[in-house]
């Protein structure tokens, strides 16, 4: 059986359990959700193995370390490959004839991106991962009073239906290796209504600029509707979008339960603020309620997302605890995903409440490295994390840098 056929089978199972996962009512998940350590442990030990056999870079990291599938018997023996070996390595089970996308770090030009190549099942595992979990936190209908019969029910359908979008980055054609792009486009082709937009642009040099008079004429035609409106976007476009709205001494009250998703990033490319107070300005230019503010944690190199709190009545907990509704702004990945706070003089996970690198495991990852040790701190809380900055000498990154 071919490298392709194995992994596109386990891809194709994954992709069908993260379609029927279901979160049931009184905080708890359903039976056939993959929170269950039992499930994401067999998982990972043979997603584990598949890499090994079939991603040559990453089998050599495993030998240098010593572990093998025959020797690996939890996940978090699993090695994990640091962030800077997308850059300098090809750390890929598809043989290039079937590469037919590739997702690169953002950051200055003068670094060398990382590369995370896809093919056609990839894309669709990643889309679905997606898909499912930013659901499970954008649940508007809910959050703008639908009740009963006529409020959409969590399980194997999407809870949200199409809602104008502002989204202030690029198109796809002038950013085609942009994962944080992808996604972006992922959301307004499944859940954008006509007339979503991308107010963004990209240069020859490949920073990203705003459209400001794009963006003005999308939260004008909010403002005249009673539709709320999602924006997304970095920490640098709202930046730049808030600036511009400043000197024009502009101001917006958007429609109630309107949401700005906000994925962290400066790179040089805007002055940058602590989180609160570009939340508060947020909340004072464009009247976005501060609890419909919410924050994404994701990078090139993975296939999963972070998102640190949840729109309208979730019932969706924490991996291995009891929900609270906005209890605190703790990132968390989805069930199929899991993150560890390691000390770097230990390479062991931190206790409650202190700081280390974030390592994530994600099961999406199928085409490439399950286990990806970033260069983001991290302070542990519980099974979430909160961020807290690059680890000194890291090279700066875009959307996983998130001023606190």
């Amino acid at each position: 059986m071919s490298s392709t056929s194995e992994l596109a089978g386990f891809a194709a199972h994954l992709r069908e359990s993260i379609r029927m996962s279901e979160w049931g009512a009184g905080g708890s998940f359903g039976s056939n959700s993959m929170v269950r350590k039992a499930d994401f442990e067999k998982l990972a030990l043979q997603l584990f193995a598949l890499q090994f056999e079939h991603n040559a870079a990453y089998r050599r990291l495993c030998e240098a370390r010593g572990a093998r599938p025959d020797t690996v018997t939890h996940w978090t023996e699993i090695p994990a490959a640091p962030t800077s070996a997308f850059k300098e390595f090809d750390l890929s089970c598809l043989p290039p004839a079937e590469r037919t996308a590739v997702f690169h770090s953002s950051g200055t030009t003068a670094q060398k991106p990382s590369r995370h190549y896809h093919n056609g099942s990839s894309l669709a595992l990643y889309e679905a991962s997606l898909m499912r979990w930013f659901n499970a936190h954008f649940q508007w209908q809910m959050a703008n009073g639908q009740s009963g019969e006529t409020a959409p029910a969590l399980g194997n359908s999407f809870a949200i239906s199409h809602w104008p979008l502002a989204i202030l980055t690029p198109p796809p054609a002038q950013a085609p290796h942009s994962s944080l792009v992808h996604m972006f486009e992922t959301i307004r082709r499944e859940f954008g209504e006509g007339g979503s937009a991308f107010v963004g642009r990209g240069a020859r040099d490949g920073a990203w600029a705003l459209d400001a008079e794009a963006a003005l004429g999308r939260l004008r035609a909010a403002s005249a509707s009673e539709q709320p409106l999602l924006l997304l976007g970095t920490a640098f476009s709202f930046v730049h979008l808030l600036d511009y709205l400043a000197e024009q001494e502009l101001c917006f009250e958007l429609p109630s339960g309107s949401c700005a998703l906000e994925t962290g990033g400066y790179k040089g490319r805007s002055r940058s603020m602590p989180k609160a107070a570009l939340h508060a300005l947020i909340t004072e230019r464009l009247g976005v309620a501060p609890d419909h503010i919410v924050c994404e944690y994701g990078m090139s190199e993975l296939s999963s997302q972070a998102y640190d709190c949840t729109i309208g009545p979730s019932r969706l907990p924490p991996v291995g605890s009891r929900f609270t509704h906005h209890a605190s702004r703790i990132f968390r990945f989805p069930p199929w995903s899991r993150a560890q706070i390691i000390s770097p003089e230990t390479g062991c996970e931190v206790a409650d409440g202190e700081t280390g690198l974030i390592r994530v495991f994600d099961l999406a990852n199928v085409y490439s490295v399950m286990a990806v040790q970033t260069e983001d701190l991290g302070i542990r809380h519980g099974h979430g994390f909160t961020l807290a900055g690059r680890a000194v000498l890291a090279e700066p990154r875009g959307c996983s840098l998130l001023a606190v």
